[in-house]
Protein backbone atom coordinates (compact mmCIF):
# COMPACT_ATOMS: atom_id res chain seq x y z
CA UNK A 1 0.00 0.00 0.00
CA UNK A 2 0.77 3.81 -0.62
CA UNK A 3 1.79 6.56 1.89
CA UNK A 4 -1.17 8.45 0.36
CA UNK A 5 -4.23 5.61 -0.24
CA UNK A 6 -6.49 6.23 2.37
CA UNK A 7 -6.16 10.11 1.64
CA UNK A 8 -6.97 9.08 -1.95
CA UNK A 9 -10.05 6.98 -0.18
CA UNK A 10 -11.15 9.76 1.70
CA UNK A 11 -10.94 11.68 -1.44
CA UNK A 12 -13.49 9.66 -3.27
CA UNK A 13 -16.38 10.37 -0.65
CA UNK A 14 -18.64 13.34 -0.38
CA UNK A 15 -17.81 15.25 3.20
CA UNK A 16 -21.11 15.83 3.98
CA UNK A 17 -22.68 12.10 2.93
CA UNK A 18 -19.96 10.13 4.20
CA UNK A 19 -18.71 12.03 7.37
CA UNK A 20 -18.67 9.79 9.18
CA UNK A 21 -16.42 7.34 7.34
CA UNK A 22 -13.68 10.11 6.50
CA UNK A 23 -13.57 11.18 10.18
CA UNK A 24 -12.86 7.44 11.40
CA UNK A 25 -10.37 7.55 8.61
CA UNK A 26 -8.55 10.40 9.48
CA UNK A 27 -8.42 9.79 13.27
CA UNK A 28 -8.13 5.95 13.81
CA UNK A 29 -5.98 5.25 10.33
CA UNK A 30 -4.45 8.43 9.67
CA UNK A 31 -3.36 10.63 12.65
CA UNK A 32 -4.42 8.13 15.83
CA UNK A 33 -1.40 10.21 18.00
CA UNK A 34 -1.83 13.51 16.56
CA UNK A 35 -5.23 13.58 16.80
CA UNK A 36 -5.21 12.28 20.55
CA UNK A 37 -2.94 14.96 21.30
CA UNK A 38 -4.68 17.95 19.60
CA UNK A 39 -7.80 17.43 21.49
CA UNK A 40 -6.17 17.16 25.40
CA UNK A 41 -5.12 20.67 23.74
CA UNK A 42 -8.44 21.20 22.30
CA UNK A 43 -9.97 20.69 25.94
CA UNK A 44 -7.48 22.52 27.92
CA UNK A 45 -8.17 25.50 25.98
CA UNK A 46 -11.77 25.57 27.09
CA UNK A 47 -9.99 25.89 30.76
CA UNK A 48 -8.98 29.19 29.66
CA UNK A 49 -12.55 30.65 29.44
CA UNK A 50 -13.40 31.80 32.99
CA UNK A 51 -17.12 30.15 32.71
CA UNK A 52 -15.52 26.93 31.93
CA UNK A 53 -12.87 26.40 34.27
CA UNK A 54 -15.19 27.42 37.54
CA UNK A 55 -17.83 24.88 36.66
CA UNK A 56 -14.74 22.58 36.48
CA UNK A 57 -13.65 23.89 39.86
CA UNK A 58 -17.14 23.93 41.83
CA UNK A 59 -17.62 20.03 40.61
CA UNK A 60 -13.86 19.44 42.16
CA UNK A 61 -13.80 16.38 39.67
CA UNK A 62 -10.83 17.85 37.65
CA UNK A 63 -9.42 18.58 40.85
CA UNK A 64 -9.74 15.80 42.37
CA UNK A 65 -9.80 12.99 40.32
CA UNK A 66 -8.09 14.38 37.10
CA UNK A 67 -7.05 11.13 35.62
CA UNK A 68 -10.83 9.52 35.86
CA UNK A 69 -12.10 12.55 34.25
CA UNK A 70 -9.30 12.58 31.28
CA UNK A 71 -10.63 8.72 30.64
CA UNK A 72 -14.18 9.36 30.70
CA UNK A 73 -13.82 12.06 28.65
CA UNK A 74 -11.77 10.07 26.26
CA UNK A 75 -13.73 6.63 26.40
CA UNK A 76 -17.34 8.91 25.86
CA UNK A 77 -15.49 10.56 22.51
CA UNK A 78 -14.15 7.41 21.48
CA UNK A 79 -17.27 5.14 21.34
CA UNK A 80 -19.15 7.64 19.26
CA UNK A 81 -15.50 8.27 16.40
CA UNK A 82 -14.75 5.18 16.43
CA UNK A 83 -18.19 3.22 16.12
CA UNK A 84 -20.20 6.23 14.83
CA UNK A 85 -23.02 8.56 16.84
CA UNK A 86 -25.74 6.54 15.20
CA UNK A 87 -24.36 3.13 15.97
CA UNK A 88 -25.46 1.34 19.33
CA UNK A 89 -22.80 2.19 21.49
CA UNK A 90 -22.33 6.16 20.06
CA UNK A 91 -26.07 6.29 20.65
CA UNK A 92 -25.65 5.18 24.27
CA UNK A 93 -22.28 7.34 25.27
CA UNK A 94 -24.13 10.40 23.86
CA UNK A 95 -27.49 9.62 26.32
CA UNK A 96 -24.67 9.53 28.76
CA UNK A 97 -22.74 12.53 28.04
CA UNK A 98 -25.93 14.62 27.78
CA UNK A 99 -26.97 13.13 31.22
CA UNK A 100 -24.12 14.24 32.66
CA UNK A 101 -24.36 17.72 30.98
CA UNK A 102 -27.99 18.28 32.26
CA UNK A 103 -26.65 18.05 35.34
CA UNK A 104 -24.94 21.50 35.21
CA UNK A 105 -26.04 25.08 34.08
CA UNK A 106 -23.93 25.56 31.07
CA UNK A 107 -24.37 28.53 28.21
CA UNK A 108 -25.00 27.65 24.96
CA UNK A 109 -22.72 29.64 24.24
CA UNK A 110 -20.35 27.83 26.10
CA UNK A 111 -21.16 24.61 24.50
CA UNK A 112 -20.71 26.13 21.25
CA UNK A 113 -16.84 26.64 21.76
CA UNK A 114 -16.18 23.45 23.48
CA UNK A 115 -17.67 21.73 20.34
CA UNK A 116 -16.23 24.22 17.91
CA UNK A 117 -12.56 23.32 19.38
CA UNK A 118 -12.90 19.96 18.86
CA UNK A 119 -13.11 20.22 14.99
CA UNK A 120 -10.01 23.71 14.67
CA UNK A 121 -7.88 22.07 16.88
CA UNK A 122 -6.40 19.25 15.43
CA UNK A 123 -6.48 21.09 11.60
CA UNK A 124 -4.18 23.27 13.64
CA UNK A 125 -1.76 20.76 15.09
CA UNK A 126 -1.76 18.98 12.16
CA UNK A 127 -0.99 21.77 10.19
CA UNK A 128 2.08 22.34 12.61
CA UNK A 129 3.44 18.76 13.30
CA UNK A 130 1.10 16.46 11.05
CA UNK A 131 2.96 13.86 8.44
CA UNK A 132 0.32 15.76 6.09
CA UNK A 133 -2.04 18.26 6.47
CA UNK A 134 -5.97 17.78 6.85
CA UNK A 135 -7.24 17.56 3.31
CA UNK A 136 -10.44 20.08 2.58
CA UNK A 137 -12.58 17.22 2.53
CA UNK A 138 -11.37 15.78 6.00
CA UNK A 139 -11.73 19.13 7.09
CA UNK A 140 -15.35 19.72 5.97
CA UNK A 141 -16.12 15.53 7.46
CA UNK A 142 -15.00 16.59 10.86
CA UNK A 143 -17.28 19.93 10.93
CA UNK A 144 -20.31 17.97 9.78
CA UNK A 145 -19.43 15.37 12.23
CA UNK A 146 -18.93 17.34 15.19
CA UNK A 147 -22.02 19.45 13.87
CA UNK A 148 -24.23 16.20 14.30
CA UNK A 149 -23.03 15.71 17.79
CA UNK A 150 -23.91 18.99 18.67
CA UNK A 151 -27.35 18.89 17.19
CA UNK A 152 -27.95 15.69 19.56
CA UNK A 153 -26.52 17.32 22.30
CA UNK A 154 -29.29 19.85 21.60
CA UNK A 155 -26.66 22.58 20.90
CA UNK A 156 -28.34 25.91 19.38
CA UNK A 157 -27.59 28.12 16.93
CA UNK A 158 -24.65 25.90 15.36
CA UNK A 159 -22.77 27.74 12.71
CA UNK A 160 -24.09 26.60 9.27
CA UNK A 161 -20.74 26.17 7.42
CA UNK A 162 -17.25 25.72 8.44
CA UNK A 163 -15.98 28.84 7.89
CA UNK A 164 -18.54 30.39 9.66
CA UNK A 165 -17.89 28.13 13.11
CA UNK A 166 -14.53 28.75 12.59
CA UNK A 167 -14.92 32.74 12.57
CA UNK A 168 -16.90 32.13 16.08
CA UNK A 169 -14.39 30.34 17.51
CA UNK A 170 -11.85 32.83 16.92
CA UNK A 171 -14.64 35.79 17.78
CA UNK A 172 -15.22 34.10 21.27
CA UNK A 173 -11.58 33.07 22.30
CA UNK A 174 -10.79 36.98 21.84
CA UNK A 175 -13.80 38.25 23.45
CA UNK A 176 -13.90 35.57 26.88
CA UNK A 177 -10.01 34.44 27.10
CA UNK A 178 -8.62 36.30 30.15
CA UNK A 179 -7.06 35.25 33.72
CA UNK A 180 -9.51 33.78 36.44
CA UNK A 181 -8.20 32.34 39.64
CA UNK A 182 -10.13 29.35 38.65
CA UNK A 183 -8.26 28.68 34.87
CA UNK A 184 -5.18 28.67 37.15
CA UNK A 185 -6.38 25.69 39.39
CA UNK A 186 -7.70 24.12 36.51
CA UNK A 187 -4.69 24.87 34.39
CA UNK A 188 -2.15 23.20 36.96
CA UNK A 189 -4.42 19.87 37.85
CA UNK A 190 -4.57 19.13 33.78
CA UNK A 191 -0.80 20.20 33.48
CA UNK A 192 -0.26 18.43 36.67
CA UNK A 193 -2.08 15.09 35.12
CA UNK A 194 0.13 14.96 31.89
CA UNK A 195 3.00 15.23 33.81
CA UNK A 196 1.91 12.13 36.03
CA UNK A 197 2.41 10.25 32.89
CA UNK A 198 6.44 10.25 33.16
CA UNK A 199 7.69 7.07 34.84
CA UNK A 200 10.21 9.82 36.72
CA UNK A 201 10.70 11.10 39.76
CA UNK A 202 8.88 14.19 41.18
CA UNK A 203 11.68 16.82 40.75
CA UNK A 204 12.63 15.38 36.89
CA UNK A 205 8.63 16.27 36.48
CA UNK A 206 8.71 19.72 37.46
CA UNK A 207 12.24 20.36 35.14
CA UNK A 208 9.04 19.05 32.40
CA UNK A 209 6.71 21.49 33.39
CA UNK A 210 7.98 24.28 30.75
CA UNK A 211 7.51 21.35 27.65
CA UNK A 212 4.26 21.52 28.79
CA UNK A 213 3.89 25.38 28.13
CA UNK A 214 5.95 25.21 25.29
CA UNK A 215 3.10 23.25 23.63
CA UNK A 216 0.46 26.30 24.41
CA UNK A 217 0.20 29.26 22.56
CA UNK A 218 0.82 33.05 24.41
CA UNK A 219 -3.24 33.75 24.94
CA UNK A 220 -3.40 30.53 26.80
CA UNK A 221 -0.41 31.35 28.90
CA UNK A 222 -1.25 34.07 30.16
CA UNK A 223 -5.22 32.61 30.53
CA UNK A 224 -3.37 30.44 33.20
CA UNK A 225 -1.01 32.33 34.63
CA UNK A 226 1.54 30.09 33.65
CA UNK A 227 5.26 31.36 32.35
CA UNK A 228 6.25 32.07 28.70
CA UNK A 229 8.70 29.41 28.10
CA UNK A 230 12.03 30.09 26.28
CA UNK A 231 11.88 30.71 22.60
CA UNK A 232 14.95 27.80 22.40
CA UNK A 233 12.60 25.34 24.40
CA UNK A 234 9.27 25.84 21.66
CA UNK A 235 11.76 25.09 18.94
CA UNK A 236 13.11 22.52 20.19
CA UNK A 237 10.22 20.47 20.93
CA UNK A 238 8.58 21.61 17.06
CA UNK A 239 11.61 20.12 16.08
CA UNK A 240 11.00 16.88 17.83
CA UNK A 241 8.08 16.75 16.33
CA UNK A 242 8.25 17.73 12.88
CA UNK A 243 10.91 15.03 13.06
CA UNK A 244 8.83 12.93 13.85
CA UNK A 245 6.34 13.47 11.27
CA UNK A 246 9.17 13.29 8.41
CA UNK A 247 9.80 9.64 9.80
CA UNK A 248 6.14 9.02 9.58
CA UNK A 249 6.00 9.66 5.93
CA UNK A 250 8.25 6.98 4.71
CA UNK A 251 5.88 4.46 6.91
CA UNK A 252 3.13 2.59 5.27
CA UNK A 253 -0.60 3.67 5.68
CA UNK A 254 -2.11 1.53 8.77
CA UNK A 255 -4.11 -1.46 8.03
CA UNK A 256 -5.67 -1.24 11.15
CA UNK A 257 -7.42 1.12 13.52
CA UNK A 258 -6.03 2.22 16.04
CA UNK A 259 -9.09 2.48 18.98
CA UNK A 260 -8.40 4.51 22.15
CA UNK A 261 -10.77 1.90 23.81
CA UNK A 262 -9.41 -0.97 22.60
CA UNK A 263 -5.90 -0.55 22.27
CA UNK A 264 -4.45 1.37 25.34
CA UNK A 265 -4.93 -0.15 29.15
CA UNK A 266 -6.89 3.02 30.97
CA UNK A 267 -5.37 4.08 34.11
CA UNK A 268 -8.59 4.44 35.97
CA UNK A 269 -9.96 1.25 34.72
CA UNK A 270 -6.69 -1.44 34.41
CA UNK A 271 -9.51 -4.30 34.11
CA UNK A 272 -11.92 -2.85 31.35
CA UNK A 273 -14.36 -1.12 31.51
CA UNK A 274 -18.35 -0.26 30.91
CA UNK A 275 -20.80 2.51 30.42
CA UNK A 276 -21.88 2.78 33.58
CA UNK A 277 -18.40 3.27 35.17
CA UNK A 278 -18.46 6.63 32.94
CA UNK A 279 -19.05 9.93 34.76
CA UNK A 280 -18.87 11.74 38.10
CA UNK A 281 -17.71 9.82 41.44
CA UNK A 282 -20.87 12.25 42.99
CA UNK A 283 -23.53 11.26 39.91
CA UNK A 284 -22.62 7.82 39.65
CA UNK A 285 -25.87 6.59 41.47
CA UNK A 286 -28.26 8.53 40.12
CA UNK A 287 -27.00 7.98 36.37
CA UNK A 288 -27.24 4.95 36.47
CA UNK A 289 -30.37 4.66 38.03
CA UNK A 290 -31.94 6.84 35.30
CA UNK A 291 -29.65 4.50 32.93
CA UNK A 292 -31.98 1.17 34.13
CA UNK A 293 -34.83 3.06 34.95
Amino acid sequence: MGRYDILRRIEQLDPENDHVAIYELTTCYEFPWDITRALEVALYRTYCVPSISALLQKTGELIHYPQKRYDDTALIINEMTSNGYDSKEGRAAQRRMNRIHGQYVISNEDYLYVLSVFIYEPVRWLERFGWRKMSEKEKLASYYFWREIGRRMNIKNIPGSYETFEQFSVTYEREHFCYAESNQRIGEATRDLFLSWFPVPQFVRNLLRPSIYALLDDSMLDAFGFPHPPGWLRQSLALTLKARAYALRLFPPRKKPFIYALDLKHRSYPHGYNLADLGPYSLLPMLNRTSSS
